[in-house]
């Protein structure tokens, strides 16, 4: 992993992230600014120390789905869902358009970012967990809802780890000594095994909701709860993701009326919401800049109001013309998560319908400041619940209901219920539902994965991908089985003597 001695050194001596880092979310979510730095000897003392190191913890959050690391590149991008826009002019993030073509190499920069950034919110939820005991609470209930979140946290995290990577170092306590770093990896079934451990501790000590708006966007019961049933999906046991999935219907979510409001700054943290990564554009290193990211490059001021779109960062996690053509007529959902950049000269991009770029319309708000915007990221919604319980009810053989959570989503998006689909056939209308409903939110590739439908989807992509993509190598999108994993980063196998994925 990314920690080498000379990171573990730095890390030890200054721990910068957990005291200097902190998240926000809707004005006041976890605003606690530390009043001076302090190194760890000193740390962890009191109460709020434990709050100010908690707190910090999910800044790691905001670096991991910050459009500049390239997670959604490993997770959306990777899928048929997008691609991204070519400048010729520009080739600085040839690396990245490898990860959309099936043409990376161990040493991708993109790849050792995302490993580099996780293992660190790893190593922050250790730190916190290895000393909360040595502090006295007041609150006996606060020091559980502590301890629940990092649970998940660390659980989240090497759920994100084992999906991308396979078996991976397992490190669960902080590391006193440099050579600790060097860990051998665990396999898929350990990791998977600590996870559940994790994410029930979460389970068991989280509370449902918080009354103090303080603490709003900070993991819950449910949030542990949906992360439980995914996993248990991903494992393909499908009973016991039912009994999580339906704990969490018994919570107080419920679908909002309109999905274009899921995703309106104004709206944030609301009832549909289970768990998202918290941005504010009102502190400052905390908005989201998504758009930013995802607009066309040659859009300028057209899209984000301003004309400081840089022609080097934007143009990427642009929706394919599969994508476009996925949505059934008349959902609400494709014009609420697609817009489209029409101009005269866009016929010249590959990527264009016509004279038309789409562009990701979710992410697509008002900056309160230019060049600062308010969105949060969502990661689990209530949707999102209801279509992994249908899923797995199908599996279950109990199909009535299956049909019945499913066509609570379909309905929020202005269609037509469906009814006496066959288990086949429901099990393609549920995965057909998860794309759309979830589009752009970074769920697809792991789906297309979990679902054992990567390998034939993505060739399939690739192929009409070529059609119109004329500059594409003969070796874009050539999928072999041991693609479906990402390779260990080089640096991390040179350095750190961890085992090569195999095929790479």
């Amino acid at each position: 992993m990314v920690i080498n001695k000379m990171v573990i050194t730095m890390r030890r001596l200054t721990f910068f992230l957990l005291v200097m880092v902190f998240a926000a979310g809707c004005e006041d979510m976890l605003d606690v600014e530390p009043e001076s730095f302090t190194s760890p000897p000193e740390f962890y003392q009191t109460e709020d120390q434990i709050e100010q190191a908690v707190t910090g913890a999910y800044g790691e959050l905001q670096t991991i789905y910050d459009p500049t690391t390239d997670f959604w590149a490993m997770t959306e991008m990777r899928s048929d869902n997008t691609s991204y826009q070519f400048n010729v002019s520009d080739r600085g993030e040839q690396q990245m358009e490898e990860l959309d073509e099936f043409l990376i190499t161990p040493s991708n920069n993109d790849i050792e970012a995302v490993w580099s950034n996780i293992y660190s919110g790893i190593l922050q939820t250790n730190m916190v967990l290895g000393r909360i005991g040595e502090v006295e609470f007041e609150d006996e209930a606060r020091e559980e809802q502590f301890r629940g979140e990092m649970h998940f946290l660390r659980a989240f995290h090497y759920f994100h780890l084992v999906r991308l990577y396979g078996g991976v170092p397992l490190v669960l306590e902080e590391l006193e000594t440099t050579d600790e770093a060097f860990s051998e990896k665990a396999s898929v079934e350990e990791v998977y095994t600590q996870i559940v451990k994790d994410v029930n501790s979460a389970t068991e000590l989280l509370p449902e909701r918080y009354s103090s708006g303080s603490d709003i966007g900070r993991a819950t019961k449910g949030a542990a709860l949906t992360l439980l049933g995914e996993v248990h999906m991903t494992r393909g046991a499908f009973g016991e993701a039912i009994t999580a999935l339906e704990e969490v219907t018994r919570l107080d979510y419920e679908l909002l009326d309109s999905y274009e409001e899921v995703f309106d700054p104004a709206s944030k943290n609301h009832a549909e919401s289970i768990f998202d990564v918290q941005f504010s554009a009102g502190i400052e290193d905390e908005e989201s800049r998504f758009i930013y990211r995802f607009a066309p490059f040659n859009s300028g001021e057209d899209i984000i109001g301003f004309s400081d779109l840089s022609t080097s960062e934007a143009g990427y996690n642009i929706p394919t013309h599969d994508m476009v053509d996925a949505y059934e007529e008349g959902d609400a959902r494709k014009e609420a998560s697609i817009a489209f950049y029409v101009n005269a000269e866009n016929s010249q991009f590959n990527v264009s319908i016509g004279d038309s770029i789409p562009f990701i319309n979710k992410y697509n708000h008002d900056f309160e400041e230019r060049g600062r915007t308010d969105e949060n990221w969502p990661v689990y919604r209530y949707s999102h619940v209801l279509l992994m319980l249908a899923e797995a009810l199908n599996e279950e053989g109990r199909a009535p209901e299956a049909h019945n959570y499913l066509n609570q989503v379909r309905e929020r998006a202005g269609l037509s219920p469906v009814s006496n689909l066959s288990q086949s056939a429901f099990r393609d209308a549920v995965y057909h539902e998860q794309r759309v409903e979830l589009a752009f939110e970074n769920h697809r590739w792991f789906n297309l994965l979990r679902t054992g439908q990567a390998l034939e989807t993505m060739s399939q992509h690739g192929e009409e991908e070529k059609e119109y993509k004329a500059r594409l190598s003969g070796a874009a999108y050539e999928l072999q089985e041991y693609m479906l994993l990402y390779p260990i980063p080089e640096r991390e196998v040179r350095l750190n003597d961890i085992e090569q994925n195999p095929g790479w």
